[in-house]
């Protein structure tokens, strides 16, 4: 079995920075050690399942996003949609988002694919 890679583009990895600190600022959470660590659970996530989940066809409309999606529910009401590119074992992390972040018809299209 060939070892899994995972990169992340400049732009997730900017989005990741920027989720900390939305995080702590918005008070979603009191400390922002907590914050980091929610997003380090994310990428923990992503690096840990990307390989063993079904990946889904992103549908056409969302194709600049990435080739593929799966999906991580961190709690009740929040769906990490992670958006990416693969070759053989190597991924590419194109774009990451939630829930409470796009449209309904974002999430209409997905839905298509479930």
């Amino acid at each position: 079995m060939e070892k899994v890679v995972v990169s992340y583009t400049e732009s997730v990895q900017s989005f990741f920075d920027e989720l900390i600190s939305q995080l702590f600022n918005k008070e979603y959470f009191s400390y922002e050690e907590n914050a980091i660590q929610y997003v380090q659970k994310l990428a923990f996530y992503i690096e840990v399942n990307i390989a063993n989940l079904p990946p889904r066809k992103t549908p056409k409309s969302l194709s600049k996003y990435g080739d593929f999606y799966i999906f991580y529910k961190s709690n009740t009401r929040t769906t990490w949609y992670i958006f990416f590119s693969k070759k053989k074992s190597n991924y590419l992390i194109k774009h990451i988002s939630n829930n409470p972040i796009f449209d309904a018809t974002f999430i209409n299209e997905l839905k298509k694919n479930e």
